[in-house]
């Protein structure tokens, strides 16, 4: 009978490690976890272990990865099962060497507010799951007595809206709605993440074209995220004890009230995601609805100083947000993009796209890892399970290709509805495998094939 699973490879990504090197991994498959880690290549006998009870994995020349955290995902499911559900969404995930990822309170019906819909929640991902799962909880107006319920029941934190989320049951808060979630998390030093746009300077469109991306982009200034910011740092500085994070940062012009408040020392942590990283408003096409998001894609200038705040520390991890919808929402029909359901589908190509973008900057693949892993762990509190090839962490852990070259295609989506911007787009390395505590829960060759689903909730 197996007990543990050895990986051995000469490229093993190692914590602190900007570089791969030959090493030795052992999983307890009984727990889970990584129970030993050797410098090279080690034996049963070094390892004290019955060759017997060994199964072993001979990782060649594919670099061998922590598995990845994605902070930042819409399920969906129950209510909006069709947009895309735990079924598909964790293999989506797995096929792009994620593990974990963290449901976000919307679009779901019902939305994480109480803890009775986040049993909904845990009720419907029963069964499903084909990667570990957590859940965000919502704050929305007058919900504030269910905050350190939610907290007890195991959500890792809460999001908020300061501009209407596009759907009616999670309505946006204004500041008196924020004072008294945040006397509530200051109880238990809890999270609170806001989607960084405050609604009260809307853009004046620059053409009247709703088909045109420019018009889009006109809508939602980057003033919109810099005065959110502002109103998110003052508040912090009234309740120091609540960590603030921003998501989904698309303005480069709000990162110097960033990089302060870090120098003042508030609590204060930003994402960002793909597609600021990878996309830029000057190559979007008229009518290509697939582009959407808020806040949207902007500029390569602004995309270039997000890079550079990622290299720097200012922003702190990169995560999906992969928020997608059915085909009828996206408008692909008239390509009306300001009336268009606004998310991108990423899940699943998010290694291949920072590795392809960040090799042309020169960064290593170990910073890469660091923003989608080992940060994206610590956000969650994760950060002695997740994100780490280290003994006592989970034996989660990826195979990659490196090198590999492929074109995006929709056979190459896992997720439901299989529309994204990065649709014949060519990238480089590619997962081969991936493994949750040990065990495979994705093969590309093979696919999903005889790899029932082993995820659990978090």
């Amino acid at each position: 009978m197996v007990e543990f699973i050895i990986c051995f490879g000469r490229k093993i990504l190692l914590p602190g490690g900007i570089s791969p090197s030959p090493a030795t991994i052992v999983v307890h498959l009984s727990t889970g976890k990584i129970v030993d880690i050797r410098e090279g290549q080690a034996s049963c006998d070094e390892l004290g272990l019955n060759r017997r009870a060994v199964e072993w994995i001979e990782a060649g020349d594919l670099v061998v990865l922590p598995g990845l955290v994605d902070a930042h995902v819409h399920l969906n499911e129950p209510g909006r099962t069709d947009w895309e559900g735990f079924w598909t969404g964790t293999r989506a995930a797995a096929s792009g060497g994620i593990t974990t990822v963290v449901d976000m309170p919307l679009n779901s019906l019902p939305p994480t507010t109480t803890v009775l819909n986040l049993e909904a929640k845990r009720q419907a991902a029963m069964g499903q799951l084909h990667t570990d799962v957590a859940f965000w909880g919502g704050i929305t107006p007058g919900n504030q007595d269910h905050i350190l319920p939610l907290v007890e029941a195991g959500v890792r934190g809460f999001k908020c809206f300061l501009i209407e989320s596009g759907v009616d049951e999670f309505p946006c808060v204004e500041e008196p709605d924020l004072h008294k979630a945040m006397k509530k998390l200051e109880e238990v030093s809890g999270v609170l993440l806001f989607h960084a746009e405050l609604a009260d300077d809307m853009g004046c469109y620059e053409k009247p074209d709703p088909r045109e991306y420019s018009t889009f982009l006109a809508s939602r200034p980057q003033d919109l995220e810099t005065k959110a910011i502002s109103l998110i740092i003052k508040l912090q500085k009234l309740y120091p004890a609540v960590r603030c994070h921003i998501v989904h940062l698309s303005a480069a012009s709000a990162l110097p009230l960033i990089r302060q408040a870090k120098v003042d020392g508030l609590p204060l942590t930003v994402e960002t995601c793909f597609h600021y990283l990878c996309l830029n408003a000057e190559d979007v096409p008229a009518g290509h609805t697939e582009f959407k998001c808020c806040p949207p894609v902007r500029e390569a200038s602004n995309r270039d100083k997000l890079w550079e705040a990622l290299i720097d520390g200012t922003i702190d991890c990169v995560v999906s947000d992969h928020s997608p919808c059915i085909a009828e929402l996206k408008r692909l029909d008239d390509g009306d993009i300001m009336a268009a359901w606004g998310g991108i589908s990423t899940l699943g190509l998010g290694l291949s796209l920072l590795w392809t973008e960040g090799s042309k900057r020169g960064v290593p693949l170990g910073d890469i890892v660091n923003w989608t892993s080992k940060k994206t762990a610590e956000h969650i509190g994760f950060d002695s399970l997740k994100g780490k090839l280290q003994v006592g962490y989970d034996g989660d852990f990826v195979l990659w290709d490196e090198s590999a070259h492929y074109k995006v295609t929709k056979e190459a989506m896992q997720f439901k509805n299989k529309l994204s911007p990065y649709e014949g787009m060519s990238l480089q390395g590619r997962v081969e495998k991936t493994y949750l505590r040990g065990v495979k829960v994705f093969d590309r060759v093979e696919g999903f094939q005889g790899l029932p689903p082993t995820g659990r909730l978090l």
